[in-house]
């Protein structure tokens, strides 16, 4: 039995902004014995299509989902487990907690500084800009998600100012098909855990940028630094309605040309291509201040 407490599907019913498109090419969706089989094999999948993708394989696979029951505690017995639920309580030898490892926001202890005119939202609350206030918008955090709130709040007209610490930048394509291609056809999505150097630092690796847009677009720093968005450092600390950033933006970018240039020689050497030409044009190094920076955070 399954315990959903929503519908199926529910994250992404749920707690996704309506804009959002799926990262992984359409090819990459798979599950057993189910995989996607439409039309545009290349493309990314929008929320609507990703529900209708889940609840359809629930349905394919005669999954026993029983959704709006919300678990409320799990306790361990001589016979296995005891699991109290609000719609009653269930027993069994053999217990998956598959609640996931985006199902709670991380929000950082400084957030009980920020003055309380100030909105603040998370990811899961974040619908699209007509819910914020007019005014100029703070984006903490560089990752996936980051960027791509950056992107969609200044098309909307807003001054946006992003909060940049350690990131992963990576091409939407590379040498003629999608990054994602590469990682897959080269094995590196491949990697058992024991084959990692350092596990606990792997798990903690901040998604990459990307974007999956009909365009193919690549999305990361340089795009959103051309259209007019401030780059700025980690954050801080808030301090007398001040928000305070860290110095170190350069070498955090610095740092992220590192990785993307190891990664794509990766993908050079196992093409078994002369990597020599293509690794001189790829590399577009962003120019910024790497002073601490200081900016009020009223709207």
């Amino acid at each position: 039995m399954v315990l959903e407490r929503g519908d199926v599907a529910n994250s992404w019913r749920r707690e996704r902004w309506d804009s959002l498109r799926l990262l992984t090419p359409n090819w990459q969706s798979r599950l057993p014995g189910y995989r996607y089989d439409g039309a545009d094999p290349d493309g990314f999948m929008t929320m609507a299509e990703v529900v209708e993708f889940v609840s359809r394989f629930a349905a394919v696979a005669a999954a026993p989902v029983r959704t709006h029951t919300t678990v409320t505690s799990v306790r361990h017995t001589d016979a296995g487990y005891h699991v109290a639920t609000d719609r009653g309580d269930l027993r069994c030898r053999c217990l998956v907690l598959a609640s996931g490892a985006c199902n709670l926001p991380n929000v950082p202890a400084l957030q009980q500084d920020v003055p309380a005119s100030i909105e603040r939202v998370t990811p899961m609350d974040y619908r699209n800009p007509d819910q914020l206030p007019q005014g100029g918008v703070l984006v903490v955090g560089a990752s996936a998600t980051g960027v791509q709130l950056a992107h969609e709040i200044h098309r909307s007209g807003r001054p946006v100012t992003l909060s940049v610490g350690e990131h992963v930048r990576l091409p939407r394509s590379y040498r003629g098909r999608d990054v994602l291609w590469w990682m897959d056809a080269s094995g590196l999505w491949n990697q058992r855990y024991d084959e990692i150097e350092d596990l606990t630092r792997a798990r903690g690796l901040p998604s990459p940028q990307l974007v999956g847009t009909p365009e193919r677009t690549t999305l990361d720093l340089n795009a959103l630094t051309a259209i007019g968005v401030t780059l700025v450092g980690r954050l801080a600390a808030v301090r007398d309605g001040r928000a305070l950033f860290s110095g170190g933006l350069r070498n955090q970018l610095a740092l992220a040309d590192l990785k993307m240039d190891r990664l794509l020689d990766t993908f050079d050497d196992w093409g078994e291509r002369p990597p020599a030409r293509c690794r001189r044009r790829r590399s577009r190094t962003l120019r910024a201040h790497s002073s601490a920076s200081l900016v009020t955070t009223a709207s």
